[in-house]
């Protein structure tokens, strides 16, 4: 792929792509480090590290070597379908134990890469399109709390102004949609919460403090929160989570690859994974979170034409430069819980909605397709709505059976195993198999 742009050209539309994933990457940091009570002092740093980790995480995937590296113009941001498991890892076991799972998951990664594109028959579209549709919908009721204010106990919850900004921030995200073209509707969301905190400051529900009183420049730190801690059940739990991961990158790869008129390999497809390996290891030393390709991105990539990798490179360099000032992260905390609740009703929507787009592929006049489906989405949602169902087995058991997200993936695969064997499903079109 050779430069198409002049580098003034190419740093606007890095700076684009920064727009179009920004909202999704401080996303997680902010729902984790919520979930895991972390104060104002370490969120900060949270979604700083996260920024800057999210650039170097994708300059690893622009650099091509025999060793890691896809070549393609993809940008790297924190994985959503991490942000429940990790909070329960962190409130059962730990802080510690968060990162050490991260760090064996990551490295778990690096060294199935060369074969995983054989274990990626396991994953068909019935498999990951029933696991990414459970975690959009198990990660919607996260949304909906927010929207209500972020604590259901509270007496001000669904308080009318809380409403009044989620909607408001909900409506904004729609107009952008409907009426807005190219760039302005890839960044939709960002717009959404931008907005929804402006009324919210009109309206005297938005905090400064926490922008006052971040430091104005500091340096990424490894164990910023505490030495890693290795436990069995959440390393098995990231293990899952990592492998759902990369087949969703898999994805991403083919798509790019389309657009730019490259065929991805299979020695593509290993050096691709073990970017995102040795991305995640770095993501459990320094304190952040698991990553992987951003899908959303893969659509400026369409809309722009520009098929080289420099505004990628320039997008990861400000990414890099935005992580090391925390003020710029602390920005993202001043952004009122309700408003942070209809973004994310949105984002989490789409993320069901990419999952079902996925099982629009699968054959539905096969009866064993559906009870897979089913049985899997209702083991999902039901268990993780109702972990007390489990409350009388070892706690190390409800790791699992409490978690929606891991449930279902281990009803799917065991399911398509059991009913279709070690195979993908070849002729999906038109519903025949």
């Amino acid at each position: 792929m050779t430069s198409e742009t002049g580098n003034g050209k190419s740093a606007v539309l890095g700076l684009q792509h920064l727009l179009a994933m920004y909202a999704g990457a401080v996303a997680v940091p902010l729902l984790i480090g919520t979930g895991l009570g972390f104060n104002e002092a370490q969120m900060t740093y949270l979604i700083s590290i996260d920024i800057f980790m999210c650039g170097v995480a994708t300059l690893l995937q622009l650099t091509v070597n025999k060793f890691f590296g896809i070549g393609l113009p993809v940008v790297l941001g924190c994985a959503i379908q991490a942000v429940a498991p990790l909070i329960l890892i962190g409130q059962t076991q730990g802080v510690g134990t968060v990162y050490g799972s991260i760090i064996a998951a990551g490295i778990f990664v690096v060294l199935i890469s060369g074969f995983f594109s054989k274990v990626e028959k396991l994953f068909p579209p019935i498999v990951t399109g029933t696991v990414i549709t459970t975690i959009g919908l198990t990660l919607i009721t996260v949304a909906i709390t927010k929207m209500g204010g972020g604590d259901a106990a509270n007496k001000t919850f669904g308080d009318p102004t809380n409403l009044l900004l989620a909607f408001v921030t909900i409506l904004l995200i729609l107009a952008i949609q409907v009426f807005g073209r190219g760039f302005v509707r890839s960044i939709a969301v960002l717009v959404g919460l931008v907005g929804g905190t402006v009324l919210a400051a009109l309206l005297g529900q938005v905090d400064l403090a926490a922008i006052g009183h971040a430091p104005m420049f500091h340096v990424p730190q490894p164990f910023y929160f505490g030495t890693p801690k290795f436990e069995p059940f959440s390393i098995l739990l990231m293990i899952i989570i990592s492998i759902v991961s990369m087949v969703e990158s898999t994805g991403v790869y083919f798509a790019l690859g389309d657009i730019v008129g490259k065929q991805v390999k299979e020695d593509d497809l290993k050096r691709g994974y073990r970017a995102e390996g040795l991305a995640v290891i770095l993501g459990g030393l320094f304190n952040t979170f698991p990553y992987t390709g951003f899908s959303q991105n893969v659509g400026l990539v369409q809309l722009s034409g520009i098929k080289t990798r420099r505004p990628i490179y320039f997008s990861a360099i400000f990414l890099i430069i935005l992580g090391l000032f925390p003020k710029v992260g602390a920005l993202a905390q001043i952004i009122p819980e309700p408003v942070l609740g209809g973004g994310m009703l949105v984002m989490f929507g789409m993320v069901a909605v990419q999952g079902m787009k996925m099982l629009s592929k699968v054959n539905y006049n096969d009866e064993k397709n559906l009870l897979i489906i089913a049985i899997s989405i209702g083991f999902g949602l039901g268990f993780n709505a109702m972990p007390t169902l489990f409350s009388k087995l070892p706690e190390t058991v409800q790791m699992f059976t409490g978690n929606g997200i891991v449930m279902s993936s281990l009803s799917a695969i065991i399911l398509n195993l059991l009913f279709h064997g070690y195979k993908r499903e070849t002729k999906i079109e038109n519903g025949a198999a």
